[in-house]
């Protein structure tokens, strides 16, 4: 391992709350807040790295936010069942401060389903790295809430993992809840299988016209997010038909200079490359190289060219940032965002953790072929 692997722990570890949660960019202040989603892949990856006490303090930061709004939950989900409209009062934010308060009014768009899903993932993984060790009945009644929630409001149009489109119901978003209920169902042996069999067979037949995952069903274009389809969130296996094809439009529509872009039309700071999104891709390779072993030399090569591109791309204090201003889909949108926000999130947390999951993912599977 080197320097930048230890570094992302330290960095990690560092800028984890007293209370668990972890800020999503120490130096970016429209990130001082701990989203579920980009907290429940770093807490994997510190479970990954043997630091299972952070990712523990973490699980339970989450908990007691969601215990805490158990009244809110069972209101949302009756109302769901009734048909009415959900209002900002009565879902569960997908990011809190890290004293674990709500954010200011209004401000964000806090419908994202995604994050609760991936936090059920990120949990069952938690046990699986800590067997001997049975989890507390507050993080089984935030789990089951959290099934209880997405298994009632999972078809219902949200803001994607980016934050945007809210009227539309996106892959990722239904591939997260999928995960979520399938490890609940791990951790608890209570079943969700009519919800992730409709979810399966949903995006399935969406993709059935091209042959492949899309971002939105009216289109043929993909996002990086749908590599999740496969890792880790299992809707279909990475050497699924399927799947292959969506990977081979990813590469070939945005994966630029060596790093991956979020979507084709990407604007936020131009749209550039995301080092979250290349290590990803880089693990997706690593979990395709289990079952095509005719792939080797090629998925390996790639997986590295993933890892060498991250490693070129730590700035000052080994820092990995959200993005890169490199390849940029639309240049001009650049500045618009510098002057908006300032520079480029860095160190994003989220960077860091997904660089861990792949190097060790990297290593395991190196050590496999031994």
């Amino acid at each position: 391992m080197n320097d930048l692997y230890q570094r992302s722990i330290e960095i990690i570890l560092e800028n984890q709350s007293q209370s668990g949660g972890y800020i999503a960019s120490p130096n970016f202040p429209t990130y001082h807040y701990c989203w579920f989603r980009d907290g429940s892949f770093i807490a994997y990856a510190m479970d990954l790295a043997g630091e299972h006490e952070s990712a523990n303090r973490f699980h339970l930061w989450v908990a007691e936010r969601v215990n805490q709004r158990k009244d809110l939950v069972h209101t949302s989900i009756i109302k769901a069942r009734s048909g009415q409209k959900l209002t900002e009062e009565e879902i569960l934010h997908t990011r809190y401060r890290l004293d674990g308060t709500d954010g200011e009014p209004g401000n964000w768009p806090n419908f994202q389903l995604d994050g609760f899903g991936t936090w059920l993932w990120a949990l069952n993984e938690h046990q699986k790295q800590n067997p001997a060790t049975r989890l507390s009945q507050e993080l089984l009644s935030a789990a089951d809430l959290a099934a209880d929630y997405l298994s009632e409001l999972w078809i219902l149009p949200c803001y994607d993992c980016w934050e945007e489109f809210p009227d539309n119901v996106h892959p990722h978003t239904l591939a997260a809840i999928y995960g979520g209920l399938k490890a609940h169902s791990e951790l608890t042996s209570k079943s969700h299988q009519s919800v992730t069999d409709a979810i399966r067979d949903h995006l399935l037949d969406s993709a059935k016209p091209f042959g492949h995952f899309v971002k939105f069903s009216d289109s043929s274009a993909v996002d990086a997010s749908l590599l999740a389809l496969a890792v880790p969130y299992g809707v279909v296996a990475p050497d699924d038909p399927i799947m292959l094809k969506t990977a081979e439009c990813i590469e070939a529509t945005i994966l630029h200079g060596g790093g991956l872009h979020r979507y084709a039309k990407d604007s936020y700071y131009g749209g550039g490359a995301w080092i979250l999104l290349t290590a990803w891709l880089g693990w997706y390779y690593t979990e395709l190289l289990e079952t095509r072993p005719d792939m080797e030399s090629s998925l390996k090569q790639r997986m590295e060219d993933c890892r060498g591109w991250i490693e070129a791309k730590a700035k000052d204090q080994n820092f990995l940032p959200e993005q890169v201003a490199e390849n940029l889909n639309i240049p001009a949108e650049y500045s618009t965002w510098i002057e908006r926000w300032g520079e480029i999130a860095s160190p994003l947390l989220w960077s860091h953790a997904k660089y861990i999951i792949l190097r060790l993912k990297i290593k395991a599977g190196f050590e496999r072929d031994r």
